[in-house]
This record gives C-alpha cells, structure tokens and sequence, in this order.
C-alpha cells in the first residue's frame, strides 16, 4: 500500500516538472501577436482624407479679386483749371506728349500724340489683347500697338468736376503690301489705367484695390 502511494506521488511530481518546463520562455508579445493575428488590419485615417495634402494647387481660390473699372466719366472734387494742369502733368510723366493742335485747354479737352506702347511680333500680341478686343481672324500677326488719349473735363459746378477719358488703340500688321495701322476697340484698361493715376496725382492716393506701383513714373 505504502508503495503504491509512493509510486503516485512520484507520478504526480513529474507532470508538475513537465508543465513547468513548458511554461518557462513563453514570449508574451508573440502570444499577442498569434492571439491577434487573424484579426488585424491595414491602418486607416476614417474619414480624414486630407491627411499629407496640405494646401495643393486651389487655382485662385482666396485670391483678391481684381478691382471694378472706375466710373467713367468719373467726378472730382476740384474746379477745371486745377484738373487739366493735373492732365497734362500726367500725360507727361506717362511719358506721352500732348498734341497742341489738336487740344482745346479753353473747353477741358485734351488729346496726346499717339503713343506706341509695344513693339515686336512676339510680344504684340498679347499686349494688344489687354488693351483692345483683337480679331483672331487676322493672320498677317502684329507687330506694335499704339494708343491716343482724349480727355475731357465737364464741370459740374464750382468746385466739382466730371472727368471722361476715351483711348484710340491700334495695331500695326506688316504684309507683304507693307506696314498698315488698324483701329481696335479698347478693351477699357487704357482709360482706367490713366484715370487711377489721376485720382491718385489729384486726392494723393490710388483707387481701393489697385497698386500704387501702377503711377510710378
């Protein structure tokens, strides 16, 4: 009897030998990992898309928009006489020479002398086009582009002013029949240029929304 107690503890105490040896090394991790194994999966950013885009290309968007035309005619707050020097003050520091014969300073008209503001055939073009609705029929190409400005002050009453600026833009083409000079239809950006540097050589500052760069001489 004694032994057969004997003989079953010894049996007890080898499975408790063996089952410690097989706990012993076990990594935790890789346990982990066999757990979780067939259930992982790739990483997501849910319903955030833009992660890593930062601003991209928006074309424009936020950008300022560009200032409306100015009224023109447009009114000033100052008496004829004080206008027309201011007008060809400018028409000088614009680099553009007011025509005497054809000027009436004694009824607030005043015309430049046509004044060529590109020349070449590779730029022509796409300075034209800014400043004049050009024809895509033309084929012969332009070569220069040139304008007149005719500026009349109306006045309103003694101390205000209105103040209209017209420009004659054309195009010259060279054919085979030579050099011929074309009359566009301005595009409005002439007289609004020139009507801005007036406000701002009048009142001592340029128009909302436009640079002050535009009236440097």
């Amino acid at each position: 009897m004694r032994r057969l107690i004997a003989a079953l503890i010894l049996s007890l105490g080898c499975c408790v030998a063996v089952c410690a040896q097989g706990g012993k090394g076990v990594d935790k991790n890789n346990e982990r990992v066999r757990d979780t194994g067939g259930s992982r999966t790739a990483g997501s950013n849910g319903t955030k898309t833009d992660t890593g885009t930062g601003r991209g290309m928006d074309f424009g968007r936020d950008k300022t928009p560009e200032a409306p035309p100015l009224d023109n005619p447009f009114r000033f707050a100052a008496r004829r006489d004080a206008i027309l020097t201011a007008v060809q003050q400018l028409m000088r520091d614009r680099k553009l020479i007011v025509d005497d014969a054809a000027s009436k300073p004694s009824d607030g008209i005043i015309v430049s002398q046509p004044f060529t503001f590109i020349k070449g055939a590779v730029v022509s073009q796409g300075e034209l086009s800014r400043y004049a609705d050009v024809p895509q029929s033309n084929a012969r190409g332009w070569t220069r582009g040139r304008y007149t400005l005719t500026v009349e002050v109306m006045p309103i009453d003694g101390t205000s002013s209105n103040v209209s600026v017209n420009a004659k833009v054309e195009g010259r083409t060279d054919g085979a029949t030579g050099a011929e000079w074309l009359t566009l239809r301005s595009s409005g950006l002439v007289e609004d240029e020139f009507l801005s540097c007036l406000v701002a050589a009048i009142t001592g500052s340029v128009p909302p929304g436009r640079s002050p760069s535009l009236c440097q001489p």
